[in-house]
């Protein structure tokens, strides 16, 4: 059997770390972003040299690993789209948060051209995409998850196969973007509303996650308060965007999601402060300027 021949499209904190997963898989992986250091940076660790003009042709999948459904159509059918030049039987994992109705279309417009569309969304964070431990929340028809099996067995852990069109990935990963937002909203609220009863954050980390009120990402992001740092794994910019998707996709659903609002409003506020590019555990800052309070690392 050939070497299975892999492109990953936007080298971010996600997509550089399943770029490399693939490369240790063994496939033969090309990386591509906006970002030359990053480019450069995946070469040196194994990658592929070479134009995606000049090696679309001979790829089996494509993954597309960028901000958001605008940058997703671009790649596949901007003015140097990829699809257009893939072969008949290779595939598209798309990875970004996207509406379940735009998965569905770009699942249509790459059959025009004989290639699948899997509505691949993903989970799990910097360090599990490194590592190859996704969740990975996909939907598509059974043709589209063969032609990308050795890629998901590659970046995966977990593989939800959720239904056999595009779509049902979305609206998956819409609820767990839902969860995962306010999650990290909450966690801020309840680290900063501990400080002002004598809880340090130090301690809140201590007990809260061995204590019914923990959770995944109160467990991830309430140490980069501590540490005062706000280095970005995933930013707070990612949350207006996604937590936007859920309320879309609930406006049209005529389903209200009161708490969903709240928390967005808050990375909102984080962002007009300033922190959009900071880790998104930097909402916190938005209730401490609120509160009076300092955090670790910030000078009194």
């Amino acid at each position: 059997m050939s070497t299975y021949q892999t492109a990953v499209i936007g080298l971010g904190s996600m997509g550089y770390g399943m770029a490399t997963s693939l490369v240790r898989a063994g496939h033969r992986v090309w990386g591509f972003d906006l970002n030359a250091d990053q480019v450069a940076r995946f070469r040196a660790a194994g990658g592929q040299d070479g134009e995606l003009g000049a090696v679309a042709s001979a790829l089996d999948a494509v993954a597309v690993v960028v901000l958001n459904a605008a940058q997703t159509e671009a790649v596949l059918f901007g003015g140097t789209g990829v699809v257009p030049r893939m072969r008949a039987g290779a595939v598209v994992l798309a990875c970004a948060t996207v509406p379940p109705e735009f998965a569905r279309a770009m699942a249509a417009r790459c059959q025009e051209y004989g290639v699948h569309y899997l509505d691949a969304p993903i989970s799990g964070g910097s360090v599990k995409a490194a590592n190859g431990q996704l969740s990975i929340m996909a939907s598509g028809t059974p043709g589209a998850f063969a032609a990308a099996r050795p890629a998901l067995d590659a970046l995966a852990e977990t593989v939800f196969e959720l239904g056999d069109s595009a779509g049902a990935g979305s609206a998956m990963k819409a609820v767990n973007q839902l969860l995962a937002g306010v999650h990290i909203a909450t966690m801020a609220e309840a680290l900063t509303f501990g400080m002002t009863q004598g809880v340090t954050p130090e301690k809140f980390v201590e007990v809260i996650s061995k204590c019914a009120g923990t959770s995944w990402m109160l467990e991830n992001r309430a140490p980069h308060i501590v540490a005062g740092d706000y280095t970005p794994h995933s930013s707070v910019n990612i949350w207006p965007k996604d937590l936007g998707i859920v309320l879309d996709i609930a406006k049209s659903a005529q389903f209200s999601a009161p708490i969903t609002a709240a928390a967005l409003q808050q990375f909102v506020a984080a962002a007009g402060m300033g922190h959009g590019q900071e880790d998104d555990a930097a909402v916190a800052k938005v209730y401490a300027r609120n509160a009076g309070l300092t955090l670790p690392g910030e000078k009194a």
